[in-house]
């Protein structure tokens, strides 16, 4: 499974009212699934759970693509 299915599959669990079918690299985090500043936080402990690694820093991600080339930076 690659990244971008994987981190649909933690959207799911995070926002499980979100169609997750859709996502792509150019989907909008706030505008396109509704992730506001405590579902930031709950994704970001899910994701760090699901690739098992540690965000550095609050990095301000707009779209689905930054977060999936940050998750391979840290996983690589």
């Amino acid at each position: 499974m690659d990244t971008i299915e994987r981190l649909k599959k933690v959207f799911k669990t995070v926002k499980p009212n979100v169609d997750t079918d859709n996502i792509t690299d150019q989907t909008l985090l706030m505008q396109d699934l509704g992730v506001d500043s405590l579902s930031m936080i709950l994704l970001a402990l899910a994701i760090e759970k699901e690739f098992d690694f540690r965000f550095d820093t609050v990095e301000p991600f707009k779209t689905v693509g930054e977060v999936v080339a940050y998750i391979e930076g840290k996983t690589k």
